[in-house]
């Protein structure tokens, strides 16, 4: 399985931070990132994202205290085998209903939250 690709929009709103922590947690419980996978070094990763090497060192850290990850000398910082994959249904559900709420809060009709979720499903 090829290791998810990790981006940063400056224009989603979202601290650059906040998004790299989403995606690796995304990815972790999704099980893209099974445990004892190696993360990037954090050197590594803010220059591949043009990010302060800080800001990635901070994500890696709240990571390492929610359990996602534990940091071992030479071995880097890699995946916890305490975590255990969430079944992907549960995880589709959850992401529906957070947008199902959003949309609703928005005044939109059913037809127009799908349609706006077909209309993102190829840019994803």
């Amino acid at each position: 399985m090829t290791p998810p690709r990790i981006t940063v929009d400056p224009d989603s709103g979202l601290a650059p931070w906040r998004q790299v922590h989403d995606q690796i947690t995304r990815a972790i419980t999704a099980g893209a990132l099974s445990p004892g996978t190696r993360l990037p070094p954090i050197r590594q990763l803010a220059r591949d994202l043009g990010l302060a090497p800080g800001t990635v060192a901070r994500v890696y850290r709240l990571l390492e205290s929610e359990g996602r990850v534990t940091t071992a000398g030479t071995r880097g910082t890699v995946v916890s085998d305490a975590v255990v994959p969430a079944d992907r249904g549960v995880l589709l559900r959850e992401a529906a209903d957070r947008f199902a709420r959003a949309a609703r809060d928005l005044g939109a009709s059913d037809e127009e939250a799908l349609a706006a979720v077909r209309a993102a499903w190829p840019t994803c």
